[in-house]
């Protein structure tokens, strides 16, 4: 029994380191695309290389960094809870549901992230605020201090829940076809060309798993499906998280609202897309090494 209380918490720290190296890999471009995304007035004349370098003029070099403490907080229970829930959820699925096969992987990955998410949204909301600011305007003047304002000035809890639907709707998808395409790839990778993608785990010999360089290149096919997918709902929950900070933040209040919103003033590839590219430059490199890293954390925890 004991082993068995420790691989839960094993599974948690192995979900959170790769949640924490997944982030800080792209950290300044998470920094530049809530800037873009929701048109702050020092930058919004810029594109995405130019964001990049004149945050560290104005801001020194942990200017691309700013918001990151917040992020790291927030990240280390969110992957934790996102990987350890996914196999909760298979084995039930497979369980209860009798459903196997390359469903299950969707659904699974589906109700994780949307429990993840739930999770830790304020803290989402948090470092949103905070990552915002620019030097010399600063209203919040830490996560403690942005937990205080947001309680008193915007309606107590549900003030940390504003963007949550658009937020659950874009992460069932997202997470979904996250795991669904990694897991598949993985399965088909292993059964097709054991020799060629795959070794021994470290841990188990009788379990295989893919090289390195496989792992990464599954995990990042796996990010750019998932986040096109996914993408305006993503725009949507931005502006809505920053509802009271943007100007035209009564016209944003619900998710089809700002879904109308921003395709009536930008279009599609300008509005519900904006900062698509820069997000496959992010979410590529983050997907790959979260899997990758969750995969080499399974074989340093023993949990093969």
């Amino acid at each position: 029994a004991a082993r068995r209380d420790f691989y839960w918490l094993r599974s948690f720290i192995a979900g959170g380191v790769a949640g924490c190296c997944a982030k800080t890999t792209t950290a300044p471009l998470d920094r530049v695309k809530i800037l873009l995304q929701a048109h702050n007035h020092h930058y919004k004349h810029l594109g995405v290389f130019s964001t990049l370098c004149a945050v560290p003029k104005k801001e020194g070099y942990l200017g691309l960094y700013k918001g990151n403490g917040a992020m790291m907080i927030r990240i280390f229970p969110y992957g934790a809870i996102q990987f350890m829930a996914f196999d909760q959820y298979k084995k039930i699925i497979k369980k209860q549901l009798g459903i196997s096969g390359h469903v299950h992987r969707l659904m699974a990955g589906s109700m994780a992230g949307i429990t993840a998410v739930i999770c830790t949204y304020p803290l989402d909301m948090v470092r949103v605020r905070l990552a915002f600011q620019v030097k010399g305007e600063h209203k919040y003047m830490g996560i403690i201090h942005a937990f205080k304002m947001i309680y008193t000035k915007e309606g107590g809890f549900s003030g940390f829940y504003r963007g949550l639907m658009p937020t659950v709707v874009g992460m069932a998808p997202y997470a979904g076809f996250s795991f669904f395409t990694f897991g598949t790839l993985k399965s088909i990778g292993l059964a097709q060309a054991p020799n060629l993608l795959g070794r021994p785990s470290l841990d188990n010999p009788d379990v295989l798993v893919l090289k390195t360089h496989v792992n990464l290149l599954c995990g990042g096919i796996a990010g750019a499906i998932a986040q096109t997918i996914s993408y305006p709902l993503d725009v949507t929950r931005r502006r809505m998280q920053l509802g009271a900070v943007l100007p035209d933040s009564e016209k944003c209040l619900t998710m089809v609202e700002t879904l109308k919103y921003v395709y009536q003033q930008h279009g599609i590839r300008r509005g519900l897309y904006r900062g698509l590219s820069l997000n496959y430059i992010r979410c590529i490199p983050s997907q790959a090494v979260a899997f990758t890293t969750y995969e080499l954390m399974k074989q340093f925890l023993h949990l093969n």
